[in-house]
């Protein structure tokens, strides 16, 4: 008997969208799944140590772990009008941060080589000190002045104004604009040695779950709103609207095009390893 895969992705609504037909064996001829729900910096942190068979990880930590684990063409979250905001406490400029503490969700996250692409062509002398917090502690700190600046991600763009928060810039606006690209936000990778017959076959159940979520919106539901730490089902519908979207089904060409751009952009800053010719390459 085949052991299930040993799979961890987060509770976002829009991984839980993504995976509900095939966490919940309704995807023919596909493989038995083993889940745990982690956020996305331990799910990075999982990845360079090799701990599970598939995961959903930041674009940015591909550079670590790309010789143990191969990039899927499907499942994960590229999109447009969708990247991480930089709030503070009151309106101001990009300027403005030089030399300041900005608190950051990770600093193997997508958002974070976005957040830092920006700055250097925005804040004349760079920021100051960067801290990481959880990704719920973050607004918080901003609104009780602990920092001076949040970097957030996912379905804090509709609720940061609840805590009373201005948006200083919008990073995906600057990717878009410099490059034309999508943003590249999450990846689902999974362990080359599970040989290229299975990688296949699960990407197409992958592929296949999508297609399932979109058909009967209804039937993922459940899923969701259970994992979505007491996330209002408006802001949940939104958050999957956002993220889920032609790239989750197939990367396709400027899919691809943007990993690769993103990760040789950083690592000519020196915030990457540098990719190698074939590393993207699925199986």
């Amino acid at each position: 008997m085949t052991r299930p895969l040993n799979i961890a992705y987060s509770p976002c609504p829009n991984d839980t969208f993504v995976f509900d037909a095939l966490a919940h064996g309704r995807v023919p001829g596909a493989p038995e799944l083993a889940v745990t729900f982690a956020d996305i910096d331990i799910t990075n942190g999982m990845a360079e140590r090799g701990e599970f068979d598939v995961l959903k990880v930041s674009y940015a930590v591909l550079p670590w772990v790309l010789k143990e684990y191969a990039l899927l063409p499907c499942g994960g979250a590229l999109g447009r009008g969708c990247g991480p905001l930089v709030l503070t406490r009151e309106p101001g400029a990009a300027a403005d941060l030089a030399g300041k503490t900005v608190a950051v969700p990770s600093e193997r996250s997508t958002a974070y080589l976005l957040f830092r692409l920006w700055a250097a062509a925005e804040v004349p002398g760079g920021v100051g000190e960067i801290v990481v917090l959880p990704f719920h502690e973050i607004m918080p700190a901003v609104r009780d002045g602990k920092v001076d600046a949040g970097l957030v991600i996912h379905e804090a763009r509709f609720t940061y104004q609840n805590y009373g928060l201005s948006c200083l810039a919008d990073m995906g606006e600057h990717w878009e604009h410099t490059t034309g690209l999508p943003i590249p936000l999450g990846a689902i990778i999974a362990k080359r040695s599970l040989g290229e017959g299975a990688l296949r076959g699960l990407a197409a159940a992958i592929r296949s779950s999508v297609l399932m979520a979109w058909d009967d919106p209804e039937a993922s539901r459940p899923y969701v709103l259970e994992h979505a730490q007491e996330m209002d089902p408006k802001v949940a519908d939104q958050h999957i609207g956002l993220y889920v979207n032609e790239f989750t089904a197939d990367l396709g060409e400027d899919g691809y095009a943007a990993v690769r751009g993103l990760l040789t952009r950083a690592a000519a800053e020196g915030l990457v390893p540098p990719l190698g010719r074939d590393a993207l390459s699925f199986v």
